[in-house]
């Protein structure tokens, strides 16, 4: 493949991802009000248990299928299984303006299963850069998908906003704007038609395909033999389980906070103000990705040297049980306004962005490096089964309390912070064994 097509490659890819996380922030926020409105008039067990399982298809789908499109793209090709997705994409996101439209319930979880399949491609992506990166190079291709993670999930929110703003008729909608859907179907369109002419295949027939597993037992096994890492995947669970249950919850907070001087309807869900403006929630989700990313961007980069890996996960663990807290206590009635809610969120994302880079350094360090990527692959399918069970447990709990969720996860992330410490203190880094005389 010549540099000019590589290049390409690597834009194209960089767009893939950035648009799949466009789409997540533009819909992200305003899912748990969309789901809201719709379940209204059921019991309000069985609106919670709806409402649950509407936020976790997407993040099921794409557990479930990652691995599949990834076998895919070993025997058809990169470049047909990223098209296929971009085309998926475009459809559902069509799909759940549609669904907003029309106030449909089902149309809503058809266009959210079928997101989550479409964007489960992300191990395909990074095969892409695999297949077209030099092993010297391949640490900055790979940066690219995080940078798109991040870019994605900040601008999300912001074109979201924009989005709602387009639409002159919200409250004549009952609050289902469908532009949120329309727009994000329109970028995933934008980005099928630079693949369709930009992107190269990269895959080599020759290349032995690489084993795709949803849980690898047996990496699992061996990983968990070494002292340090039981206890570190052990907190890496419970730090994505919280931050899974605030993610799945802070738009019902916003929402019942902005709700509380009007009190004009009331639902299974509490007490909702029919015209709360959504733009605002795109600005909260914009505003979290924003310090996360100067947070790991910026400070956890400059100290990261100076400190040890344990100190990290020791004050980030601190900093997010004490946002959680902070959390708890900014949602009950009349007791504080939404810039203090914004004040805790602001604290618990900056514990978490300190956390997650010290664990898995610190996974990385106590492995053999022949077993880092099954170590890893474990870690990332252990923080799939959080993150899915994490936001089904926020919406439940939130709903029979809205600060149970936020002193349940500032309990499990006091729990974490225990198993990093331990992990600290009863592993060691890896060393390779002498050579024999």
């Amino acid at each position: 493949m010549s540099d000019l097509a590589r290049r390409s490659g690597l834009v194209v890819v960089f767009a893939t991802v950035c648009v799949d996380l466009l789409g997540f922030g533009l819909v992200m926020p305003l899912l748990p009000l969309y789901g809201k409105a719709l379940l209204a008039d059921r019991p309000a067990d069985q609106a919670g248990w709806t409402l649950a399982l509407l936020m976790t298809s997407f993040s099921a789908m794409q557990f479930l299928f990652a691995p599949l499109w990834g076998r895919v793209s070993d025997r058809v090709g990169r470049r047909p299984v990223l098209l296929a997705s971009l085309a998926a994409s475009t459809a559902f996101y069509a799909l759940f303006g549609v669904a907003a439209l029309q106030r449909s319930l089902a149309g809503m979880f058809a266009a959210r299963i079928g997101a989550g399949i479409a964007s489960a491609t992300i191990p395909t992506a990074q095969a892409y850069i695999a297949d077209i990166t030099p092993r010297e190079k391949r640490a900055r291709g790979m940066a690219l998908i995080g940078a798109a993670f991040g870019l994605g999930f900040t601008l999300g929110p912001l074109i979201g906003a924009l989005a709602v703003e387009i639409d002159g008729v919200w409250t004549d909608r009952g609050g289902l704007s469908p532009w949120p859907g329309y727009l994000a179907a329109i970028l995933s369109a934008v980005a099928l038609t630079l693949a369709l002419f930009r992107l190269p295949e990269s895959y080599d027939p020759t290349r032995v395909p690489e084993t795709r597993k949803h849980i690898d037992w047996q990496s699992l096994r061996q990983a968990l033999a070494v002292p340090s890492i039981g206890p570190l995947l052990g907190a890496s669970f419970l730090a994505v389980f919280s931050l899974a249950s605030f993610e799945g919850t802070i738009s019902l907070a916003i929402d019942a906070k902005l709700a509380e001087p009007a009190m004009s309807a009331s639902s299974a869900f509490g007490t909702v103000e029919a015209e709360m403006p959504p733009a605002r929630l795109f600005f909260v989700f914009a505003y979290i990705g924003v310090i996360q990313c100067l947070v790991q961007g910026v400070l956890v980069r400059r100290i990261a040297g100076r400190v040890s890996d344990a100190w990290l996960a020791t004050v980030g663990g601190a900093i997010a049980v004490g946002g959680f807290a902070l959390l708890a206590l900014s949602v009950q009635p009349a007791v504080l306004g939404t810039a203090f809610l914004m004040l805790a969120s602001a604290v618990l994302v900056t514990g978490i962005a300190f956390v997650f880079p010290a664990v898995q350094s610190l996974l990385s360090r106590r492995s053999d490096p022949a077993e880092q990527g099954g170590i890893l692959g474990a870690q990332e399918s252990v923080g799939s089964i959080a993150r899915i069970a994490g936001v089904a447990f926020g919406v439940r709990t939130f709903r029979q309390a809205p600060a149970l969720p936020y002193w349940s996860a500032a309990a499990m992330m006091a729990v974490a912070l225990l198993l990093a410490v331990l992990a600290a203190r009863i592993g060691r880094d890896w060393e390779s064994p002498a050579p024999e005389c």
